[in-house]
């Protein structure tokens, strides 16, 4: 069973804010294979299961916030078999410029506390993660991942969510080495409107 966690913070208040693009991406991907969202008590998270790319699929959104997201993330991991190759976490990235795309395998937390706290849980950094780049404020930065996205950033960040899917797809059919060389150039700033 693969196990693909979007990262996002719980409430309308974070909604279209660059801290939960990750639920973005899943909802996406929940939206395009017709399935809906349960909440799971136990697991401190929104979850449903679909098949992507002929893979049987858990979609996961932590609700923990975003410096917890480990505590949701872990028992998932744990109660359904998966191991750490199974898991893909969609994620912000500020240090990524506004459109960029990239996905890596392992690694250190790059500074990101939800990616921190699951490697903590996990016990291990030996994941996938597709990671959007949504720029930052180097004086606010807390302000700028929860800070609403202006109207021309958010037609970018909306390009960049959809390729952001179509890359959890191809980490699912071909692998994240493929998927890397498919998608890690990708930059929605570059795309033409239209």
């Amino acid at each position: 069973m693969k196990v693909v966690v979007g990262l996002g913070n719980p409430g309308q208040q974070y909604a279209d804010t660059p801290h939960s693009v990750g639920f973005e991406t899943v909802d996406r991907l929940a939206a395009a294979a017709g399935a809906t969202w349960e909440a799971k008590r136990a697991f401190r998270c929104f979850m449903t299961k679909c098949v992507i790319a002929g893979q049987q699929v858990l979609l996961v959104k932590p609700q923990t916030f975003m410096n917890l997201s480990g505590e949701s993330v872990a028992p998932v991991v744990r109660y359904n078999n998966a191991s750490p190759a199974d898991l893909i976490v969609v994620q912000d990235d500020i240090d990524l410029p506004v459109g960029r795309l990239r996905i890596r395998t392992g690694g250190s937390c790059g500074g990101h506390n939800g990616i921190r706290n699951i490697i903590e849980r996990i016990g291990t950094g030996a994941f996938v993660r597709v990671k959007i780049g949504v720029g930052k404020d180097r004086g606010n930065v807390v302000g700028h991942v929860l800070g609403k996205f202006d109207p021309e950033t958010r037609k970018v960040i909306d390009v960049v969510i959809g390729k952001a899917a179509d890359a959890v797809e191809a980490v699912l059919r071909d692998g994240p080495e493929m998927a890397m060389n498919a998608y890690n150039a990708f930059n929605a700033a570059s795309v033409p409107e239209g």
